[in-house]
């Protein structure tokens, strides 16, 4: 059974909902990153999404654009996404780590050389953000023969249609876009979640993670009554870039935040 499928058939039996941040890797640097990703599980997280720096970062707003410019000025590019998720594993074999980004670094490195690195390094899901289900056949299956879990994109206007075809089509969970703009935007209606969390269910069996909009503990706690996942990004990142002169207490603050939201989703 892969890491992401036991992680939330074991979140359902204790009746709790998972935790998932996003950071960008190799933001502000790449030292910072792989004890940072120990210190959100410790934290609480219980699914993480490592962001795969990429030079045009259309879903992202601009505090993820920033945190993608930064890594690159580090040379932070996806064969080195994939050996710190390695060095991540030798301490922790139980926290799946789903990579979310674009699909040029990939088709760059070609899907079967990428899919095979992948599972070297124990990756447990794929999401690529331009990379829609009607194309994606052919990486589909290359993950999915190394039990590794390609995930989509759902958004407030996806039809019921779609729905189930994502649903055919991708495993470990569906990331329902709450908002409609780029990530960190706008402001979370959560009732509009809620009526189409009610329509994604009527078509997926899959978990669904909410995220693009969650900010803070309050809200954390409102959409984990409604949703399976919520999924945090930019809430995290700018704890970093409000403290590119001291990550440590960027680190501070970003474990203090995932505490918070814990504590909070499971109140």
């Amino acid at each position: 059974m892969s890491r992401l499928k036991n992680r939330f058939e074991e979140l359902a039996k204790s009746g709790r909902k998972a935790l998932i941040p996003f950071i960008t890797a190799g933001d502000p640097n790449p030292d910072f990153t792989v004890p940072m990703l120990h210190a959100l599980v410790e934290s609480g997280a219980d699914v993480i999404e490592l962001g795969v720096p990429f030079s045009d970062p259309m879903a992202d707003g601009p505090v993820i654009q920033r945190a993608s410019e930064r890594a690159l000025e580090h040379h932070m590019g996806l064969s080195k996404v994939l050996k710190l998720v390695a060095e991540f594993r030798k301490t922790d074999q139980l926290t799946p780590v789903v990579l979310m980004g674009y699909l040029n670094p990939i088709e760059i490195m070609g899907y079967e050389a990428f899919a095979n690195a992948a599972q070297r390094a124990e990756v447990d899901g794929v999401l690529t953000v331009d990379l829609p289900p009607e194309e994606a056949e052919e990486c589909v299956a290359l993950l999915k023969a190394r039990d590794i879990s390609p995930i989509f994109l759902l958004a407030p206007n996806s039809p019921p249609e779609r729905i189930r075809k994502m649903d055919a089509v991708g495993s470990g969970y569906l990331y329902y876009v709450s908002l409609k703009g780029v990530t960190g935007a706008g402001h979370l209606d959560t009732e509009d979640v809620k009526r189409k969390l009610l329509e994604i269910r009527e078509n997926s069996n899959l978990p669904i993670g909410v995220g693009f909009g969650v900010k803070d503990a309050e809200t954390a706690k409102t959409l984990s009554a409604i949703a399976d996942g919520v999924v945090v990004g930019s809430a995290f990142i700018r704890k970093i870039e409000e403290n590119l002169d001291n990550p440590e207490n960027a680190k501070a603050e970003i474990i203090a935040l995932t505490k918070s939201m814990r504590q909070a989703m499971d109140s």
